[in-house]
């Protein structure tokens, strides 16, 4: 445990612990199932749980309140036509935390509905203890939140190592780092012998990922340039393979929009096909977001590219912000690893043409491509927990220490 985790002191065996966790996405339901599962592992049948997930914690025993699919939307376009369902969705999940009256509530992720449910629990039922799991980008937009927060977060579950930190300077509330998920899963990420194909040879078939977001929004405003990228790349690199990994929900409409391409991208479904195709792949060229994170421990070089929606958009524009609070990059490896290896580019600036020069000396034996492989070798030590602990196993202990504390008092 971290000096900053809290400690408490042992409970009745005889009484269960009753946890309510609310996820707001797809992301926040693969983290809840873990931590549920490391939460039977410490208690076994002395955890009951009760809350708002998908269908990875319905796995784990979990029978949601309602289906997460009315709240993960992301972006104002795609909040306003919803916005009553997810209003009336967020009273209802207060509601019923109240009646439920759990020894801790633990938000996941998705914070512009997550944190909306928390604030009002505190505001009726101060008693509660709340653990929020993964911290919002204070560091990088709206860093006012953070010290916010510190007046309806008990105990913060950071999952990127420089957050910490990053709250004690904002005035946040109590931060451990847990460990990201994807440390569970590097050997899921990285190439045995002879999956990825040396660069050593003019025939070597080069292999790109094609990433452009895993929500409709993202797609919509990315997929049309990266097509006409890879039609520059592909004319300097005949020996082209192209691998584009969908989301399931989105993996028709892609296909009716790269259809006409005059390279058509292989588009693969599933994670674990997914996975497969980083462990292959030379070169990506993806939308902002954790997806950056996969493809350093991947040891793929990369190009990011982010276009905000309209409304973002304007409001950027009005504040002459590109760099948010300080930060010098939106990618989540250049910000780990204080060195920005990794290209991004933002609206106007993410131009097919621009695109296209900067990911071609990527798929060939170069020093921009030696530069991020020898960026990310530093990922596992900055990010590595102690005594080999695992994210999820680390998270539940302090969730249950959080709640046993309240327990005590």
């Amino acid at each position: 445990m971290t000096a900053d985790q809290p400690h408490g002191e042992p409970e009745s065996p005889h009484k269960p612990l009753n946890v309510y966790l609310i996820v707001g996405e797809e992301s926040g339901d693969q983290l809840g199932a873990r931590l549920m599962r490391s939460l039977k592992g410490e208690l076994g049948d002395g955890v009951r749980f009760r809350g708002v997930g998908g269908e990875r914690m319905a796995g784990e025993g979990l029978t949601s309140l309602f289906p997460i699919s009315d709240i993960a939307v992301m972006g104002l376009t795609a909040v306003l036509p919803r916005l009553p369902t997810i209003v009336r969705r967020v009273y209802q999940a207060v509601d019923d935390v109240i009646a439920a009256d759990p020894d801790v509530l633990v938000i996941i992720d998705s914070p512009d509905f997550t944190h909306n449910v928390a604030k009002r629990v505190r505001k009726r039922a101060p008693h509660i203890p709340i653990v929020d799991y993964v911290s919002p980008s204070v560091w990088a937009w709206r860093p006012g939140r953070a010290r916010k927060m510190a007046a309806y977060v008990d105990h913060l579950l950071a999952i990127l190592p420089f957050e910490p930190a990053a709250h004690r300077r904002l005035g946040g509330p109590p931060t451990s780092y847990v460990g990201h998920p994807l440390i569970e899963r590097i050997d899921e990420l990285r190439p045995a012998d002879g999956e990825r194909a040396p660069l050593d040879a003019l025939e070597t078939e080069r292999v790109l990922l094609l990433l452009p977001g895993s929500r409709r929004s993202e797609v919509s405003r990315l997929l049309a340039d990266f097509g006409q990228a890879v039609e520059r790349v592909h004319a300097q690199c005949p020996n082209l393979r192209v691998l584009l990994p969908a989301v399931p929900h989105l993996a028709d409409e892609i296909r009716k929009q790269v259809a006409g391409w005059k390279t058509v991208p292989e588009i693969i479904i599933g994670e674990e096909a997914k996975f497969a195709a980083f462990r292959s792949a030379h070169a990506a060229l993806a939308a902002s977001g954790t997806v950056s994170l996969e493809l350093a421990i991947a040891g793929v070089p990369m190009i990011i590219a982010y276009r905000l929606d309209w409304v973002y958009r304007r409001i950027k524009d009005l504040n002459k912000v590109l760099k948010f609070a300080g930060v010098t990059s939106m990618v989540l490896p250049n910000i780990i690893l204080e060195e920005n290896a990794v290209p991004e580019f933002l609206d106007d600036d993410a131009s097919p043409e621009t695109l296209a020069a900067a990911l071609v000396p990527l798929l060939g034996d170069t020093p921009e491509r030696a530069r991020q492989t020898r960026v990310f070798s530093r990922l596992d030590e900055a990010m590595q927990l102690d005594n080999g602990e695992t994210p999820s196993g680390r998270a539940a202990r302090i969730v249950i220490d959080v709640a046993r504390r309240q327990r005590a008092d």
